[in-house]
């Protein structure tokens, strides 16, 4: 008989920052798609250095690998849902607070993004526009938190200590 272990409160901590995310993701693409009418208004100057632009992204990050055709946006749907249950797995038994933070944002941004998104529209809704001051893509809150996720568990590898220097008790 399987059992399943208890999650740990780093786990917790991962799975709640990943529904924050989708809900906080998702509830800013209702806003510019719905409230904002942003396709209809496309660019809308917020501040000096940021503009609201509609863009539809077929591909992956920064536009990378774009998806066209209906087989391009399942696999990446699949893809994006495949690293969301490993990491879910991942993050089910997690101690280090530094990594479920990472791996919540990562699952959050990869849920809104490429799964929610590519399935109700095709493609990802990014929005937010810094290109007065030279930044050259588009993007959303879950692009935002899976690049934030990425670099915390870059640096969270290079914090910890690699199990043969590690100091013996």
């Amino acid at each position: 008989m399987l059992t399943l272990s208890r999650p740990t409160k780093a786990s917790l901590t991962a799975y709640a920052i990943a529904v924050a995310v989708l809900v906080a993701d998702q509830a800013s693409k209702a806003w510019i798609l719905n409230d904002f009418d942003l396709p209809r208004k496309s660019p809308v100057e917020v501040l000096p250095i940021l503009k609201l632009s509609m863009v539809w992204n077929r591909g992956v990050s920064f536009g990378l690998m774009s998806a066209h055709d209906s087989l391009g946006r399942w696999l990446l749907v699949a893809f994006a849902a495949a690293i969301t249950v490993a990491l879910a797995a991942w993050a089910w038994r997690m101690n280090r607070w530094m990594t479920a933070v990472a791996v919540g944002l990562v699952m959050g941004g990869a849920l809104g993004n490429n799964v929610i998104d590519r399935v109700r529209w095709g493609a990802v809704a990014d929005f937010l526009d810094f290109s007065a001051i030279g930044f050259p893509w588009v993007f959303n809150i879950a692009d935002s938190c899976i690049s934030v996720g990425v670099a915390l568990l870059l640096l969270d590898s290079l914090m910890t200590p690699s199990p043969a220097k590690a100091p013996r008790v």
